[in-house]
């Protein structure tokens, strides 16, 4: 762990998003909302379409890290921004890629930069990872 270097990627990933995906997910966490599942209430409300889940979007972004730190435990912070909305199309779903970078590292912490993006546009705003070196 304590070999992270700044600028370095240490890990990427894409997941594909279904219309199941978000019905498993609401299941998961309790989250109903109607946004997530039916488009009459989605275009009702004037969103562009369903849309996935912030918190299942935000899962997806801190789950890329799993493997390259081999102990979630170490994430002392995480935080993001709700940028843009993921639109998931019933038909196609919706890919979003995340790309994990070394930010900054000082001598017990590396900060973890998240990029995930939807669509060609990134939809999570400083998605920064605080991880304990040891």
């Amino acid at each position: 762990m304590s070999a992270f270097t700044v600028g370095e990627v240490i890990a990427e990933r894409s997941v594909h998003l279904t219309r199941e995906s978000l019905v498993r997910y609401a299941g998961a966490s309790g989250d109903f909302n109607p946004i997530h599942y039916r488009d009459d209430v989605a275009a009702a409300v004037g969103l562009p379409g369903v849309l996935a889940h912030g918190m299942l979007t935000m899962g997806i972004a801190v789950g890329t890290l799993t493997d390259a730190l081999g102990d979630t435990g170490r994430i002392a912070e995480y935080g993001v921004r709700f940028t843009r909305p993921v639109v998931v199309d019933p038909e196609a779903g919706a890919d979003l890629h995340v790309s994990a970078k070394v930010g900054a590292v000082d001598d017990e912490t590396a900060r973890i930069d998240l990029t995930v993006t939807f669509a060609e546009t990134t939809v999570l705003g400083k998605a920064q990872v605080r991880v304990r070196l040891s």
